[in-house]
């Protein structure tokens, strides 16, 4: 009777694990099943399984460093004395004011040569690709192509617009197609302060330019004395020697 009572046991324990398994719900790969049966407060048999839970390998996320060799090594800041020398001379060959593609830089980029704005305009002068392109620069990111993309930029808009910086500038952060249709300085709020804070930075630049520029003495003429005499008669003559 014992014996019987249990192979019936057995019966009711792993009966169910095999079904499971012919019937193609195995448990998953890493995991244990195991089939427990005890008494509960009445004295009845209860069967319960349990399943190890699944050994998951962390997940490993590698931070990958991208860059272009070639526009790495082009565009590495240089030292601000060459960069300004860049702008003096790329702007004096275009018959362009230095201090005003400077105070440009300022405000468009604040001399960093690899800013990107949310717009997508690169480099120190923030040219966008279109300009680039139609300008001839390769690398936005070269402070040599950059700043002479933008310069003759410039160049052209002083040009088109008969020599009006504030039209020329306001062209040079809306287009020259919003100055055209506005008939002035476009009402944007961005290029409206664009215009008033390059012009704020050159007022600035000219004047201590005016400061600091020597001042040659204008040279002083030299008279010869006036000698004063008197003849005989008592009346007086003045002469110089």
């Amino acid at each position: 009777m014992q014996i019987c009572f249990s192979y019936a046991i057995m019966v009711f324990v792993v009966l169910p694990v095999l079904s499971t398994a012919l019937n193609g719900a195995a448990p998953a790969a890493g995991r244990q099943v195991a089939a427990v049966v005890r008494t509960d407060a009445r004295g009845r048999l209860v069967r319960s399984v349990t399943v190890s839970p699944l050994a998951v390998a962390p997940k490993v996320i590698q931070s990958v460093a991208v860059t272009n060799g070639q526009r790495a090594e082009e565009a590495k800041p240089a030292a601000s004395g060459s960069v300004n020398e860049l702008v003096a001379r790329i702007a004096r060959r275009h018959d362009v004011e230095p201090v005003l593609v400077d105070s440009m830089i300022r405000v468009e980029s604040n001399y960093n040569p690899l800013a990107v704005s949310h717009k997508g305009a690169e480099g120190l002068m923030q040219l966008v690709p279109g300009t680039a392109r139609r300008f001839g620069v390769a690398n936005t990111f070269s402070p040599a192509q950059n700043i002479e993309g933008g310069v003759r930029y410039l160049k052209y808009l002083l040009e088109l617009f008969k020599g009006d910086q504030r039209l020329a500038l306001a062209a040079y952060n809306a287009g020259e197609g919003a100055v055209a249709k506005y008939r002035g300085i476009p009402p944007y709020a961005e290029t409206r302060n664009y215009v008033y804070q390059v012009g704020k930075r050159l007022g600035e630049a000219r004047k201590m330019e005016r400061q600091t520029k020597t001042v040659e003495p204008k040279p002083v003429r030299e008279y010869p004395p006036i000698v004063r005499m008197v003849d005989a008669d008592g009346k007086e003559y003045y002469r110089s020697r």
